[in-house]
């Protein structure tokens, strides 16, 4: 059980990403194993919004998109003030940036591992939950 950070996401769709295979293979194995996969609801717009600047392809995005709503071992949780509030709290206490601490925060609150790629995520957020890169 994971909550996958968007960067994950990101270069799952994105076939010239430098972790491309490796977010792939993740992913795809965890579905395949029926593993939860869960993610603030703030995933939907990271993921189009990155997908669509990396890559010029607006259709792309909409499909990646509606693929992670559509994922029948996924979960996004929608943000209620008590999320909002940790999140604030990790925030402020690691030095996270909102959506990075929305993350961590989820992760925390499930007792889930947060997957990512993103560096200083990772660092600051592993004092609050375990973390790892896709391997």
């Amino acid at each position: 059980m994971y909550v996958v950070d968007a960067s994950v996401w990101v270069s799952r769709f994105v076939p010239d990403d430098v972790h491309h295979h490796l977010s792939y293979r993740f992913l795809e194995g965890a579905l395949t194993r029926g593993e939860l996969l869960t993610a603030p609801a703030l995933l939907l717009a990271e993921v189009a919004g990155a997908v669509s600047r990396r890559t010029g392809q607006p259709d792309l995005a909409a499909r990646a998109a509606a693929l992670l709503e559509q994922l029948p071992n996924s979960r996004l949780v929608t943000v209620d003030p008590q999320l909002a509030r940790l999140a604030a709290r990790l925030a402020g206490q690691l030095r996270l940036r909102g959506g990075d601490a929305l993350y961590v925060a989820l992760a925390q609150q499930l007792g889930f591992s947060l997957v990512t790629w993103d560096r200083e995520q990772a660092e600051r957020g592993r004092t609050a939950t375990p973390v790892f890169a896709p391997q």
